[in-house]
């Protein structure tokens, strides 16, 4: 196998989710400094990020498809990297949808939510630079359960803020607004999660 198709596919897997880890960090500075009048600013530089993954995504697929010999099946890669790309994509969703919904104030669940959403990206991150040696990797395994982790963190936090909002907010369409965010943030932690359970059945599956 050539070495060199072997590290542009990996390479490709962590360069596709360090556009996560920036669109995470932008979501985050964002939500912790709220302005309503810069998100249409921060949704341009958040798309050229999500852009970016895109072109990661096209450019892993495009030397697939003419690559003789690859590290993984090939449909195994075009999955993996597409949930990757996903991740991305979800994390951009959560200030499309307070654009479009309007929020004016920001609550500090979403916060909460922002922080966490940092560290489940980051640790998927970790995880894919370690995926390239999983045949012999020692570590492989504590990113999968990090990632896990988090999700189960996620969960946890989607349960209580959902339960605070439900309890606390009388205004029927405030309600509405930050239940679809909350949905939205409980999305890229299953999103993550979703990438870990690829790594591991990839892991398991090519050993």
């Amino acid at each position: 196998m050539p070495k060199k198709n072997e590290d542009f596919t990996f390479d490709a897997f962590v360069r596709g989710i360090e556009a996560s880890c920036d669109a995470a960090a932008m979501v985050h500075d964002a939500i912790i400094n709220y302005d309503p009048e810069k998100l249409p600013a921060q949704l341009e530089d958040l798309h050229a990020i999500e852009h970016r993954g895109d072109e990661v995504k096209h450019e892993l697929v495009s030397k697939v498809s003419r690559a003789f010999i690859t590290p993984l099946e090939r449909d195994d890669i075009l999955t993996l990297i597409q949930a990757v790309d996903s991740v991305t994509d979800s994390v951009e969703d959560i200030l499309i949808r307070m654009r479009i919904t309007g929020v004016r104030r920001m609550r500090s669940d979403a916060a909460d939510f922002a922080k966490l959403l940092v560290r489940c990206t980051d640790a998927t991150r970790q995880l894919l630079q370690e995926f390239r040696h999983f045949k012999k990797s020692k570590k492989l395994n504590e990113y999968i359960i990090l990632v896990n982790h988090i999700e189960e963190e996620g969960d946890a936090m989607y349960m209580e803020a959902m339960r605070r909002l439900h309890t606390g907010v009388e205004d029927l369409l405030q309600l509405v607004i930050w239940r679809e965010i909350y949905d939205f943030f409980e999305r890229c932690f299953d999103a993550c999660e979703d990438v870990a359970d690829i790594v591991e059945n990839l892991a398991i599956g090519n050993t």
